[in-house]
């Protein structure tokens, strides 16, 4: 039974990939990129390679949020559910959250291409 299991579970990934936002199948992180064009890229650094250099220098880049320790889908959720002092009176819920949450775990760095 624990190989059969194993064994599905290896499949699994194989099919999906191992990447955060395909493996869960929640959100397109293609459209998490357009809202995230059309909504956040006023304030934050919303591409890849725009780790340090956000609008906004009190507003993270997107790649420094998908690289924070522990991140997750939940995380992301709870966060733009909730107003912050710092932002404006904005909640991003529903498919927007999928989808923006799909594509800023995109950004994250597969642990086996991290410098040691």
């Amino acid at each position: 039974m624990r190989r059969t299991i194993t064994a599905a579970a290896g499949l699994a990934v194989l099919v999906l990939g191992t990447h955060p936002s395909k493996a869960d199948g929640i959100g397109n992180p293609a459209r998490g990129l357009e809202y995230a064009k059309a909504n956040c890229a006023g304030c934050h650094a919303i591409l890849k390679d725009e780790i340090e250099s956000s609008p906004n220098p009190d507003s993270p880049a997107f790649a420094a949020v998908a690289a924070t320790p522990g991140i997750t889908r939940t995380a992301l959720s709870v966060f733009l559910q909730s107003p912050h002092p710092t932002m404006p009176n904005l909640i991003v819920a529903g498919e927007d959250a999928d989808n923006l949450i799909a594509y800023i775990l995109s950004l994250k760095i597969p642990a086996e291409t991290m410098p040691n």
